[in-house]
């Protein structure tokens, strides 16, 4: 699984989405990671909500194998959901 986080440095649930996939990621539970800090790479919510194919209203954005999973609770649900991937 490689999973994608659209956020903002200054956002706390980004950050906490970001350190959870990198512990996912430094375990082996998933293959890869990419942070891509939306001001920095001139992202917006309209463009994410292409990607996603619906309206975004927060952040972080995280996909996971380019499946739209959701901000910060849904991708920390979505690790709990999952056996190869929860704690």
């Amino acid at each position: 699984m490689f999973v994608v986080i659209y956020g903002r440095l200054s956002c706390p649930f980004c950050v906490m989405a970001k350190r959870l996939a990198e512990q996912l990621e430094s375990s082996g539970r998933i293959d890869g990671l990419r942070y891509i800090d939306m001001p920095s790479e001139g992202i917006t919510k309209e463009d994410i909500a292409k990607t996603a194919g619906k309206p975004v209203h927060t952040v972080p954005q995280v996909f996971i194998d380019q499946e739209h999973i959701g901000g910060f609770t849904e991708f920390d649900h979505y690790v709990r959901q999952h056996p190869a991937l929860s704690h």
